[in-house]
């Protein structure tokens, strides 16, 4: 994912922290900084936000580790403001296989709870168990309503008894939240994994995304009838959770059983490795594609240039920069009878946006998301008129 970095290896996935995370650093230190909180107090709003994405990393590999078992690799796990992002290749195409990722995640809180509740007993003994829990849940209510909490926060001590139930707390949040039947969270999966036994994968998206977009809604009346910004907040990323994996289902499986040759662009503009950026942004403004790929005097693919890396470059007064200073090395290719559908799922996951379609050592075509989307357009206007398909 753009704009992250690296901070780890976890059971062989990377792990990424992405730049917007600073910002809830920093809103942090600038609410104690504004209560006069000295740095101990600080610190302890740190390890509480330690605490948090630590276990939300534990949950993402839960899920990775889940459909590893599946031979679905985890490209890396990267934590945001909002929570962290387990990126898997794919999804399972067995809908008990998908029940069984999607539980995954929930399944290590819900383990990591108990062994809080055991933490809690072996030190307060287990009949103060219930009044520890309560004043965990106490301490977590600025979660869902101010900074306030953060004040009362920092006069607790750093272990012992209050952070694991602080951190029971976490881990039942954490359950409760990814168990909403609602996209891109894991009860939305479960609940199109049980439909998706009783009826076609399509239908069962659609139909659980429409189940996540009516929870957006009664989220946002209740946040903006009841003035609470972080209800509002959640029913946006829940309809457009719900709104982009019922267009990406539908998308992919339209494209299934079609070979990428029927959507491939096979005239298309190529780049010498010698060629400077000036010339290629001459091509861009002669209407040519976006993207080039770089080609060798023996027609090999050494790379992609992308029209951002073109404007980049470009802003940086560097018009004479050749080619191979500035192209993309790492890129995906695909070749001609490879099916769309595999192509897809392998673009918007990569990169580079644009794929080099290769047969026999040479560039045969090019593709990219806009060409697929023209091409499900096109195919779509001509079922509607009765016409044979592309």
């Amino acid at each position: 994912m753009k704009w992250s970095w690296r901070i780890g290896t976890l059971a062989g996935i990377g792990i990424y922290i992405h730049s917007t995370f600073l910002i809830l650093l920093a809103w942090i230190a600038l609410v104690h900084y504004l209560r006069g909180n000295d740095w101990l107090d600080f610190l302890h709003g740190i390890v509480l936000l330690v605490t948090v994405f630590g276990t939300v990393v534990l949950h993402e590999l839960g899920h990775a580790l889940a459909a590893r078992r599946y031979g679905i690799p985890t490209r890396d796990i990267t934590l945001l403001p909002i929570g962290g992002v387990a990126r898997l290749e794919r999804m399972p195409d067995d809908p008990k296989q998908e029940l069984v990722v999607a539980v995954a995640g929930p399944a290590v809180n819900v383990l990591l709870g108990v062994l809080c509740v055991g933490a809690i007993g072996l030190i307060a003994g287990f009949s103060d168990v219930g009044r520890q829990l309560e004043q965990g849940a106490k301490q977590m209510e600025f979660f869902a309503n101010s900074p306030e909490g953060l004040r009362d926060l920092s006069n607790l001590p750093l272990i012992g008894i209050n952070f694991f139930a602080r951190w029971l707390v976490i881990n039942v949040v954490l359950v409760v939240f990814n168990l909403l039947p609602a996209f891109p969270m894991d009860g939305g999966r479960m609940l199109r994994a049980f439909l998706a036994m009783k009826m076609d994968y399509v239908r069962a998206t659609q139909m659980a995304a429409g189940v996540g977009q009516m929870m957006a809604l009664m989220f946002g009346l209740l946040g903006l009838f009841g003035g609470n910004p972080i209800l509002l907040f959640i029913a946006l990323f829940v309809w457009m959770g719900a709104s982009g994996e019922a267009s990406m289902v539908q998308m992919r499986f339209a494209l299934g059983g079609i070979p990428a040759r029927s959507a491939m662009v096979t005239e298309f503009r190529a780049v010498s490795p010698d060629d400077t950026i000036a010339q290629v942004a001459d091509h861009i403004l002669a209407g040519f594609q976006q993207d080039f790929p770089v080609l060798d005097l023996e027609g090999n693919v050494l790379g992609m240039l992308t029209r951002a890396d073109v404007l980049k470059t470009l802003a940086e007064a560097r018009p004479e920069t050749r080619v191979a200073d500035v192209m993309r090395t790492q890129f995906v290719k695909a070749s001609p009878n490879e099916m769309l559908q595999d192509v897809f799922e392998r673009l918007n996951h990569a990169h580079c946006r644009s794929m080099p379609i290769v047969e026999n050592s040479h560039i045969v075509g090019v593709i990219d998301m806009e060409n697929i989307g023209e091409f499900i357009a096109i195919r779509s206007a001509l079922e509607h008129r009765g016409s044979p398909r592309p």
